[in-house]
């Protein structure tokens, strides 16, 4: 069941997909379409799962869900995990692949490769000040708060030595 996402409790789980790109307006349109559609048949052994989900910087999927009303099973993460496939299929792009970075340059979002991000660290192309993404957040409340941070307060910072 959809719900907005602003809606949700702080514990709701969060999954977080980047795109190795940015996506056109047309593409956000019917992806996030395609996304309402997927949440509103979402279930775990035939529950509804209440759940949401936001586009952030035409590069970011955050998917939502609210585990206290029913938590999600293997199952249903399996689903929502061939759900991004199929994403990733139509629109000839990678949102699974967790070896990879992305920060801000001022308002530009990057997306570099784990190997390219520690050069740019030791090259000092990229600061402890740099806002990095944690796509490692695990609920709303740490999205929330600990999404977008300087990389000195994230797993990157061990880059920056």
């Amino acid at each position: 069941m959809f719900v907005p996402f602003d809606t949700l409790p702080e514990s709701s789980r969060v999954w977080i997909y980047q795109a190795n790109r940015s996506f056109t307006e047309e593409e956000q349109a019917e992806i996030k379409e395609k996304l309402q559609q997927f949440i509103e048949q979402w279930t775990a052994h035939g529950a509804n799962l209440q759940a949401s989900f936001e586009m952030r910087y035409r590069r970011f999927i955050i998917l939502a869900l609210d585990q206290k009303m029913n938590a999600a099973t293997g199952c249903s993460i399996d689903d929502s995990v061939r759900f991004i496939q199929q994403l990733e299929k139509d629109y000839n792009v990678d949102l699974l692949d967790k070896m990879n970075v992305s920060y801000k340059q001022g308002d530009f979002v990057a997306y570099k490769t784990l190997t390219d991000f520690r050069k740019m660290a030791k090259d000092k192309a990229v600061s402890p000040k740099t806002i990095v993404f944690n796509n490692l957040v695990n609920n709303k409340a740490e999205y929330l708060s600990d999404w977008e941070v300087p990389a000195s307060e994230s797993w990157h910072k061990r880059f920056l030595n």
